[in-house]
């Protein structure tokens, strides 16, 4: 492959731009680049495609011009040699990126990052983000380093191609054993990092549209019954930290809050009515929730002089899981877990598979075997799509038995 220069206007009777250009064959593609550079054609000898050296039609700017042109074929026959060598991949978005770099074309030239960072910090600034949307992104970075680590691959903008998104795809299942959902979340977040890249100039390859995002997949979550959560209510645990673990869950239970949302509950937020009257947290453009306090949900809230005793989220969990397990709810339950097209089926103890956000699944469970309607228990929880206010509902077996009893009773 070799590269050559041409003129856009060879017949004008003004400077016109000097073009750098190549032919890429596996892409079935020309290769066109401005060196911003301009001359009379006149001043252009098109046997050599080059500028007139000697004569009477000599640009005043010969020299500058002909050291810029030999840059630029000094630059393509490097990156060339190197992909010769097996070192670096070629094809016109390389080369471009190469340009780019090389020359300071870019609006602004920064690493990929780099231009993350600068992602993150705008979204911040312009509080776009909630707490756990720039954890989620932060989460991102670190996987992407690491993937640079563990593939070997550099990650640049002109190298966010098909290559990266096969190998990328392989890291997240194999090395990560990460599941079809988290996958397939990870890419939108992906994505949108991309696009605005892309709109800002930071980015000029278009391949990351063609990221596909496996469908979600509906995993098997588990939810408490009433008579569990009675049984869990009347438990009498063994030290002080276990009984606030236990206290927190059930006002959860009772109320469909994130355990997020937890920190956010005090005496103010109490209406007269014994409701909560809550903020949305994970999006402000939804409106307030008022949620009714039942005695217990209240008495907890009092107990605790309205500051709920809260821990980080893990060792709520591991401790509800403790308390599960003496109460005996060790029953095994089955669930499969998703990586592609691959699918794995997992047995493990009941309180296994509780963690906080099993409260929130119990309060919309119940509530709706109760037949509370949708509208009522969404305007609690703060669900506006009922797609995902549908996966909180968690058919328990006691139900389908009752209902095929009811059905087929009289045979």
């Amino acid at each position: 492959m070799n590269c050559s220069f041409y003129l856009r206007k060879p017949k004008s009777d003004s400077e016109t731009l000097i073009l750098f250009s190549c032919f890429f064959n596996e892409e079935k593609k020309k290769f066109v680049y401005s060196t911003k550079k301009t001359i009379l054609p006149e001043h252009w000898d098109f046997k050599n495609k080059c500028p007139n050296k000697r004569g009477k039609l000599v640009s005043s700017d010969q020299k500058q011009i002909t050291k810029c042109l030999n840059e630029f074929a000094t630059e393509f026959q490097k990156i060339k040699s190197r992909s010769e060598l097996g070192e670096q991949n070629f094809d016109s978005i390389i080369l471009k990126e190469h340009f780019d770099h090389v020359f300071e074309r870019v609006k602004k030239v920064s690493s990929f990052f780099d231009v993350y960072d600068k992602f993150m910090e705008e979204k911040i600034k312009l509080k776009e983000w909630t707490k756990s949307t720039r954890k989620r992104y932060n989460n991102i970075k670190n996987i992407l380093l690491e993937f640079e680590e563990v593939k070997n691959y550099k990650l640049t903008f002109g190298k966010i191609n098909k290559r990266f998104f096969i190998e990328f795809t392989d890291f997240c299942y194999e090395y990560k054993n990460h599941c079809t959902n988290t996958f397939s979340r990870n890419v939108g977040l992906f994505k949108t990092f991309m696009f605005w890249a892309f709109k800002n100039d930071f980015a000029f390859n278009k391949a990351f549209q063609d990221f596909k995002k496996p469908q979600r997949v509906l995993t098997r979550q588990e939810a408490l019954t009433m008579d569990q959560v009675k049984t869990l209510h009347n438990f009498q645990c063994l030290t002080e930290a276990k009984s606030k673990a236990k206290d927190v869950f059930i006002f959860q239970c009772l109320t469909g809050l994130r355990y997020s949302e937890l920190a956010l509950v005090n005496k103010r937020i109490i209406t007269l009515e014994e409701c909560l009257f809550l903020k949305e947290d994970k999006d402000p453009s939804k409106p307030n929730r008022e949620i009714p306090l039942y005695k217990i949900a209240a008495d907890i809230l009092k107990k605790y002089n309205y500051e709920l005793p809260l821990t980080t989220n893990q060792e709520q969990n591991r401790a509800i899981k403790d308390i599960l397990r003496k109460i005996g709810l060790v029953h095994e339950v089955e669930y499969s877990r998703t990586r592609g097209v691959e699918q794995t089926r997992i047995i493990k103890p009941f309180c296994d598979r509780i963690t906080t956000h099993t409260a929130r699944r119990t309060f919309v469970t119940i509530l709706r075997n109760s037949g509370v309607a949708d509208k009522i228990i969404m305007s609690m929880t703060g669900h506006r799509d009922i797609k995902t206010f549908n996966m909180y509902h968690q058919i328990s077996s006691s139900s389908t038995i009752s209902t095929v009893n009811r059905v087929f009773g009289e045979l």
